[in-house]
């Protein structure tokens, strides 16, 4: 217990020398809304035959470009509104309802690529699982990340 101690004495003096970097968030939000807004960009101009090779509906195509749109520059907008400090409440409220909307695209895409276990998404499609949990962290935590 006193070799525990110890260490654990030592690891709390390193840990409370390190600064602290107030705007880890960005390291995610900024490349992860970039993703959404370039994968929303390209779908323009509205092509009908695209959403035909999806199996998709036109209006649903038409949705997925607007939510990629709307989750990347929403996810922008609200880390800005927290930056200023105006208007926090809806700044977070913007980050949790971006984040939900990644998830959501996300899910779509993962369904759609008719995956034959969940281990198999968790093994080969690294990015879409990436982008799935960067988008569920600000669904969970808004804008109170650090």
């Amino acid at each position: 217990k006193y070799i525990y101690f110890m260490i654990n004495t030592e690891l709390r003096k390193i840990n409370q020398k390190l600064p602290e970097f107030k705007g880890s968030n960005w390291l995610i939000r900024i490349p992860l809304a970039i993703v959404f807004i370039q994968q929303g960009i390209s779908k323009i101009p509205f092509n009908p035959s695209t959403a035909e090779a999806y199996g998709l509906p036109l209006v649903v195509w038409f949705m997925v470009i607007i939510s990629e749109l709307l989750a990347g520059f929403g996810l922008l907008f609200g880390g800005i509104l927290r930056s200023l400090g105006i208007l926090s409440l809806i700044g977070d409220l913007l980050t949790r309802f971006s984040g939900t909307i990644m998830v959501c695209i996300i899910s779509g895409v993962i369904i759609l690529s008719e995956p034959d276990s969940l281990v198999e998404v968790l093994l080969y499609d690294h990015i879409h699982v990436m982008l799935y949990c960067g988008g569920l962290f600000f669904a969970l935590r808004g804008n109170r990340a650090k």
